[in-house]
């Protein structure tokens, strides 16, 4: 017999099928980074995109860019301690994430080796898109905490500092669409990791749940 899930329940699984999402789509990414001559669609993409380059554009970006910057987001997640009162709990946990996001993504760069489109230094994945995913995505999920006005907002926001760094990261030329696609997915599949580590008993007992 079917056994309906509860909206909460699903709500606190979702950091899992995000690390999972996260983690195949930064994956699939790789591989064809690594197989192909070039991922397929990211230099139709990339002109696309700057077509959007007027300098006020341009101008606008280089400011959002900052929102991607591990010198600025590390000492951020202070913040988040204070803000959030659910992330002081472990508080080990956030700061680990800030520090292991970036780790990970320049040991990845070099190992997959990947030229920026206008630089010969390696950019998959985009270090900036991997910061923001990282740290608003932690930020989205803390965020539950909230009265629902405030949690939509700030939630709204974080979804679209995400955003809006990866797209400042192609427009102003820094990187393939595809290096700041990579980079979400592998910041948010930290930042859902680091959910499940800071709530334990929440993933592998609720989904086991879900089976009886």
């Amino acid at each position: 017999m079917a056994v309906a899930v509860a909206p909460s329940s699903r709500r606190r699984n979702s950091p899992l099928w995000v690390m999972l999402a996260g983690a195949g789509a930064f994956l699939a990414l790789a591989l064809a980074a690594i197989a192909l001559p070039s991922v397929p669609g990211d230099l139709a993409t990339r002109e696309c995109l700057l077509v959007l380059a007027t300098p006020p554009v341009v101008a606008t970006l280089r400011v959002i860019n900052h929102a991607g910057s591990w010198r600025l987001l590390f000492p951020a997640t202070l913040l988040l301690l204070v803000a959030f009162p659910r992330a002081r709990k472990r508080w080990w946990i956030w700061i680990g994430l800030m520090l292991a996001a970036p780790a990970a993504e320049g040991l990845l760069k070099i190992l997959i080796g990947r030229a920026r489109p206008e630089d010969p230094s390696m950019g998959f994945p985009s270090g900036h898109a991997t910061a923001a995913a990282a740290f608003f995505g932690a930020v989205f999920y803390l965020a539950q905490s909230l009265s629902p006005p405030a949690r939509t907002l700030v939630r709204v926001g974080a979804v679209l500092a995400i955003v809006l760094v990866a797209l400042a990261r192609v427009i102003l030329r820094a990187h393939w669409p595809a290096d700041t696609i990579a980079g979400i997915g592998l910041g948010l599949a930290f930042a859902s990791a680091a959910t499940l580590l800071a709530e334990p008993g929440r993933s592998a007992a609720e989904i086991a749940g879900r089976r009886r």
